[in-house]
């Protein structure tokens, strides 16, 4: 996630949540995330974009992320 966020920088935010505190908790279950890792892209409304499960590919988290 470090070089996500690194080539990012600028473009969107990127938030890590703990999944044992209650605000994780929350946008975990707002968000249905059922394992872990798992990465949620939010648009400017508030709804989901793009969802990854698993390892992160980071290229093509960057390049949907930039698209948007």
């Amino acid at each position: 996630m470090n070089g996500i966020e690194k080539d990012l920088k600028g473009t969107a935010d990127v938030i890590r949540l703990n999944l044992l505190n209650r605000v994780g908790r929350e946008a975990a279950s707002r968000y249905g995330v059922a394992s872990v890792p798992t990465l949620v892209v939010i648009g400017a409304d508030g709804e989901p974009v793009y969802r990854q499960t698993g390892q992160p590919d980071r290229r093509e988290i960057v390049t949907r992320v930039s698209a948007l």
